[in-house]
């Protein structure tokens, strides 16, 4: 793989720099991590199926590099987020589980047991918004007054009618459930990506 250090990033070849030459086992790191960099790449736009992450990961670790196999969970279990919508967490899902599965010792039960609980708290979390929602979206159905909004334009003022959409997301209650269920529900995230990580041996 000629001219692997142009691919590095600006800021890890001025680190190289600094610190002399790497040595052949750094290159090696990099190499491999640039691999899988591009299977996971491949993944997340739908060009790979979870098997055949499974497929690439098990021709690496026959190859003797089973560290590959944690690093590709660990990147796995950051590309979740609060909001990911269920097919993402799914497929993400079954590659953290496939490279499970790859490993001698494995701790897969665990691992499903911390899938499960956030799968669980992501459907808490927009459940939670959309009853919220359609709740407020009621409250202005049932008072078209609420639709209007005074708009400054210049010395005057417009009366503008609202969408019942565009009132409900303007309205102070609203955005004030918002900032406290993000707020609430990310510190629940974060503690459970962490346990997460934590199983990943």
């Amino acid at each position: 793989m000629a001219g692997w250090e142009e691919k590095v990033p600006p800021l890890m070849r001025e680190k190289l720099a600094r610190i002399g030459e790497a040595t052949p086992e750094e290159k090696e790191r990099m190499r491999n991590s640039q691999l899988l960099d591009s299977f996971l790449s491949e993944f997340y736009k739908g060009e790979l199926s979870p098997e055949g992450l499974w497929g690439k990961l098990k021709e690496y670790k026959d190859k003797g590099k089973s560290h590959l196999l944690q690093e590709a969970q660990m990147r796995l279990i950051d590309s979740i987020n609060l909001g990911s919508t269920p097919v993402e967490f799914q497929l993400r899902r079954d590659a953290v589980l496939a490279a499970e599965s790859l490993k001698e010792d494995r701790n897969t039960a665990t691992l499903e047991l911390g899938l499960n609980s956030i799968e669980s708290l992501q459907r808490r979390y927009k459940d939670e918004m959309q009853q919220a929602y359609n709740n407020l979206k009621a409250q202005v159905e049932r008072n078209p007054q609420s639709r209007m909004q005074q708009v400054k334009q210049g010395q005057t003022t417009i009366v503008m009618q609202l969408s019942v959409d565009e009132a409900v997301k303007v309205n102070p209650e609203w955005r004030n459930f918002i900032s406290y269920h993000e707020k609430r529900y990310s510190q629940e995230f974060a503690k459970m990506m962490a346990k997460l990580r934590k199983e990943v041996k």
